[in-house]
């Protein structure tokens, strides 16, 4: 797979430079560039430090980690964000948004969520048919427990 290239601006001094975690995901982990209290109930939206040129094409998938709510007892209610290749000037900051389920802290350089790049959907035709001519699956959570 060719190498994309990624434009950054760093909003500020005092988180780390991103990076890929030691051969252990394709995702890259974004921090937060804020010291943030909130409280059970709060929506914030916290500044996670960086503003991005995308490569024509591609669009940045955000997720929050898998230890995000263990570790902080927030959701990110628009799971997954997407942005675009427009949203690309120094003033747009990427901001993750948090929906607190308990009191939290959340402090500066705090790994909160990841994104990975993705080229965009190609562009694709709907044709209206009278039957798919599938085998049915029984439904939505049909394939069990285990």
């Amino acid at each position: 797979m060719a190498e994309k290239t990624i434009l950054i601006k760093y909003h500020s001094d005092e988180i780390e430079k991103l990076d890929y975690i030691g051969g252990k995901s394709d995702w890259i982990d974004l921090r937060a560039a804020e010291e943030v209290e909130m409280k059970k109930g709060e929506l914030r939206y916290i500044s996670l430090g960086i503003s991005v040129r995308l490569p024509e094409g591609y669009e940045m998938i955000i997720a929050p980690r898998s230890s995000t709510y263990k570790n902080f007892g927030i959701l990110q209610p628009n799971s997954p964000a997407v942005v675009d290749e427009s949203y690309s000037s120094d003033e747009d900051i990427i901001r993750y948004p948090a929906l607190a389920m308990r009191d939290t802290v959340i402090h500066v350089n705090d790994r909160i969520c990841q994104f990975r790049i993705l080229e965009h959907q190609p562009r694709i035709t709907f044709t209206e048919v009278e039957s798919l001519g599938g085998e049915a699956r029984g439904g939505f959570g049909s394939t069990g427990r285990q």
